[in-house]
């Protein structure tokens, strides 16, 4: 497959990845679509990792790739599409850490499990801290959470979700690097007439 072919492939994979993270990260800060447990969300939800690290650093690479998909930078005949395969190269990198930081915030909020009302009155914490994510195989845990209603398999269902996505973009930001490199050195090898 041609370096242009690929990135434009790559790219057009990684946005919608990056939209489905910055998706995920909202529906985290309204636990159960409601508004009204917003100041008791956990540590990890304000990290904002699915907005920042798998949303908005993983769409600057996935749109850089689609540009180094294109035709050439300066014109025809010029550097061909050398020099957006070097902005990809960039941002690939760019988009390998933000997935890094996903994938482990994810990790660690898996682990750790949701902030919840566990007594009264008024009593939020962690249940499951120091569980070492036990509390994932045991469902019965889980009515240690009083408040908000299922906000563990919320919680759950979306940090696996952008731990799983994050993951992904953390591949691809790694092939689209490799591609990268090959299309800076190599060019495209794509004919000028074509697509």
């Amino acid at each position: 497959m041609c370096t242009g072919k690929c990135a434009r492939c790559i790219g057009l994979s990684l946005i919608p990845m990056s939209i489905i993270c910055i998706l995920a990260n909202i529906l985290l800060l309204v636990p159960n679509g409601q508004t009204k447990w917003t100041e008791h969300l956990g540590l990890h939800v304000h990290l904002s990792a699915g907005f920042i690290g798998g949303g908005i650093m993983v769409l600057c690479p996935g749109i850089s790739a689609v540009r180094a998909g294109g035709k050439g930078c300066c014109g025809a005949g010029c550097c061909g599409n050398r020099c957006r395969m070097l902005n990809s190269v960039f941002s690939s990198i760019i988009g390998g850490i933000g997935a890094i930081y996903c994938l482990s915030v994810s990790g660690s909020a898996l682990e750790e499990g949701p902030k919840c009302l566990t007594g009264l009155p008024d009593k939020w914490g962690y249940p499951f801290q120091n569980s070492n994510g036990n509390y994932l195989r045991n469902s019965t845990l889980w009515d240690l959470c009083l408040d908000p209603p299922i906000v563990v398999p919320w919680h759950v269902t979306l940090f696996a979700l952008l731990a799983a996505v994050s993951a992904l973009e953390l591949v691809l930001c790694g092939i689209q690097l490799v591609n990268g490199v090959l299309g800076v050195f190599c060019g495209d090898c794509r004919k000028r007439g074509g697509p």
